[in-house]
């Protein structure tokens, strides 16, 4: 039992730090290039879109890496599971303030304040890239015995 709670901890903090990798090094970049308007059209539904991928893979992770450190996995799988499961109270605390704004209905996708707000919101996904990518690699390190 334990080693299939690792193994779905591992896979799911895995394609969490993917997406986050992608939309870190790939999508969040080519917004950047793009003009206010289209970037921020173009990041609402992408945004909608991750929220229901990313979260629960993050949920997932959390608690089947706390479920695995409780059934005897050692003290290190909550360590993975804390820094996997951090992302989502910074989501909650940081960052959905800042997808708030860029959702208002009456928001000017052209202004410089939606810019401003969108290089924001790709510099603070950092966080929750790094986090998951240190919980993953926690993971691999872990299940690997060494």
């Amino acid at each position: 039992m334990i080693h299939l709670l690792q193994e779905t901890a591992t896979l799911s903090a895995g394609l969490f730090a993917g997406a986050a990798l992608y939309i870190s090094l790939v999508e969040h970049p080519v917004r950047s290039i793009l003009a206010t308007e289209a970037a921020a059209k173009q990041w609402a539904p992408s945004y909608k879109r991750a929220t229901w991928m990313q979260a629960p893979l993050a949920l997932v992770g959390l608690l089947t890496a706390v479920s695995a450190c409780l059934a005897g996995a050692g003290v290190g799988w909550l360590i993975a599971a804390l820094l996997i499961g951090l992302v989502v109270p910074i989501t909650f605390k940081i960052i959905m303030p800042i997808n708030h704004k860029l959702l208002e209905p009456d928001r000017d996708l052209n202004s410089a304040e939606t810019r401003e707000l969108l290089d924001r919101w790709g510099q603070l996904h950092w966080i929750r890239t790094g986090l998951s990518v240190l919980a993953f690699l926690l993971m691999v390190w872990l299940a690997s015995g060494t």
